[in-house]
């Protein structure tokens, strides 16, 4: 038998400790958590990152640790994730947390806002800057611990019946969009729609609603909206990097031994990264398959999008003065979003404009 000595020297500790091998040594027996979702099964991606976290859990764990995944309406409605998780009706959730707005809006700073920051700036304010201590602190009012489980990237704008070619033919849309940004479209004239991913295609298909956005090509495919109208908008100028997250009920948090929640902290920040790649990569082929059952493509006007840049500071402001909790977290948020932007100016975008000028080309 291969001595356990040697075999941390062969393998490396760091790549041990990496794979979860090491704490499983020490894990708690017999750990049953329930974790609810807000979003269906059908999508692969947004729901089956609650998969890909349970999954490494239970390897890592080596089967001692077991979370079972609620798809919404399963056991809360898509919406009740909150509520379920801090009342301990489930130790668990995955959701985006701008769905919540409506209780604070400074839940939607987890998750996006209307000209926010994009998903490589939102990791960098969690990780290296404040933004896991903010949200954090803000959580515990709500007897939850946070962490980041997903990101999306920047989204689409949504699809449309006739495309939109001015601010004033958006005026009295209705549109479904989610969290904050319904806000902003009220603002500058739109009829927002808060309404759940897997009602969206009979909605738009009844009529109810003139249009909607959901996330990209790869989900929209999936959805099938392409189905009932063909214009798809871009860019979606309120989720230029919408984080997903990962709710944990307190106690169920607490009640965890010191190996067992650098487990957790480790299968959430792997299903985080697999989510984007997730996307980047599908996204591409999906809009290309779009494109080629007859979707046509047209980006948002300029005064539109200037008149939501304008309407989106004003109701930032106007929450800076009377929520305290958004005040706090903000002010944060948006001094590294213009720290970040002018140091991307030099350096992605710059880059990302010449190869996308280019590579087609090829």
């Amino acid at each position: 038998m291969l001595d356990r000595r040697g075999a941390l020297k062969q393998a490396g500790i760091a790549g041990i400790l990496a794979s979860g091998v090491a704490p499983a040594v020490h894990a708690q027996a017999n750990i049953r958590w329930r974790m609810v979702s807000s979003f269906p099964k059908s999508l692969d991606t947004l729901f089956g990152v609650a998969d890909v976290f349970a999954n490494k859990v239970k390897e890592m764990t080596g089967g001692k640790f077991i979370i079972s995944t609620h798809a919404a309406g399963e056991v809360v409605p898509a919406f009740g994730t909150i509520d379920a998780v801090k009342d301990g009706i489930a130790e668990a959730a995955n959701t985006a947390s701008y769905y919540y707005f409506g209780k604070d809006e400074t839940f939607a700073l987890s998750c996006a806002i209307p000209f926010g920051l994009n998903a490589r700036q939102m990791n960098a304010w969690m990780y290296e800057g404040n933004g896991l201590k903010l949200m954090r602190e803000f959580y515990s009012q709500y007897n939850i611990m946070m962490f980041p489980m997903g990101n999306t990237g920047s989204q689409m704008g949504g699809w449309f019946k006739k495309p939109i070619e001015s601010l004033a033919q958006f005026k009295g849309t209705k549109f479904r969009v989610g969290g904050f940004a319904g806000k902003v479209v009220e603002r500058i004239g739109g009829v927002p729609q808060n309404i759940p991913g897997g009602e969206i295609y009979q909605a738009l298909e009844k009529g109810t609603i003139d249009a909607a956005e959901w996330v990209g090509p790869y989900d929209d495919l999936k959805l099938g909206f392409y189905k009932v109208v063909k214009n798809y908008a871009y860019p979606g100028w309120w989720e230029g990097g919408p984080q997903l997250d990962l709710h944990i009920n307190m106690k169920a948090w607490n009640d965890l031994s010191a190996e067992n929640k650098a487990i957790v902290t480790s299968a959430a920040a792997f299903a985080h990264l697999d989510m984007m790649g997730k996307y980047d990569y599908r996204n591409s082929h999906s809009l290309k398959q779009l494109v080629a059952e007859g979707t046509k493509l047209f980006a948002f006007p300029r005064d539109l999008m200037e008149a939501a840049f304008k309407a989106s500071l004003e109701i930032y402001s106007e929450l800076s003065a009377k929520n305290p909790n958004w005040k706090k977290v903000y002010e944060d948020y948006a001094t590294y979003r213009k720290d970040a932007n002018i140091w991307f100016s030099f350096t992605e975008a710059s880059f990302d404009r010449f190869m996308q000028s280019r590579i087609r080309d090829l």
